[in-house]
């Protein structure tokens, strides 16, 4: 037993060095971590402190396509949805209400045409099908052709126009 003893005496330093790594690594991950979800929430603060100042339209279209998302994803979460933008396979955000997941793919176009539905369609299905997506949304700074109007009917698709999604922000 004396001799267990003598041998954790003689590595205790050893491996209260390895403690002291291990409390720093973690420390800095642990700071990583906070100052991303402190960016991400800054980011989500100037994004509705815009959409505040800036609830038309016609200013929504001279945005980049990533500002616009970002403006869509702080509309739904003012109408309850929580919301974390994806940006690939064809969705654009995710967004949460009810314990339910919908996808959101946004468009700054004039006119969505059957193409533009059809590939989001297409990054929904499967997950539709396994009853995991109610529905999806797709959102646009335009409108929709009557072709995208005929063809999504029996697809839980809801459209939300420019119109539609400005109002969305002045009840």
């Amino acid at each position: 037993m004396f001799d267990l003893y003598l041998k954790f005496k003689e590595f205790w330093p050893i491996i209260k060095i390895f403690l002291w790594i291990f409390a720093i690594l973690l420390g800095i991950e642990l700071l990583e971590i906070g100052f991303k979800y402190l960016r991400n929430w800054l980011e989500k603060r100037r994004t509705k402190k815009w959409l505040e100042e800036h609830k038309i339209l016609e200013e929504w279209k001279k945005l980049s396509g990533k500002e616009f998302e970002e403006i869509v994803a702080a509309i739904f979460e003012k109408l309850g949805y929580r919301t974390k933008i994806k940006r690939n396979g064809g969705i654009d955000i995710i967004a949460w209400k009810d314990k339910k997941q919908f996808p959101i793919q946004c468009k700054q176009m004039e006119k969505v045409i059957p193409d533009d539905v059809r590939a989001f369609w297409g990054s929904i299905q499967d997950q539709v099908s396994k009853g995991k997506i109610e529905k999806g949304f797709f959102v646009t700074t335009g409108s929709f052709t009557e072709g995208v109007k005929e063809w999504v009917k029996d697809k839980p698709i809801e459209f939300i126009n420019g119109l539609k999604l400005e109002k969305l922000t002045n009840p």
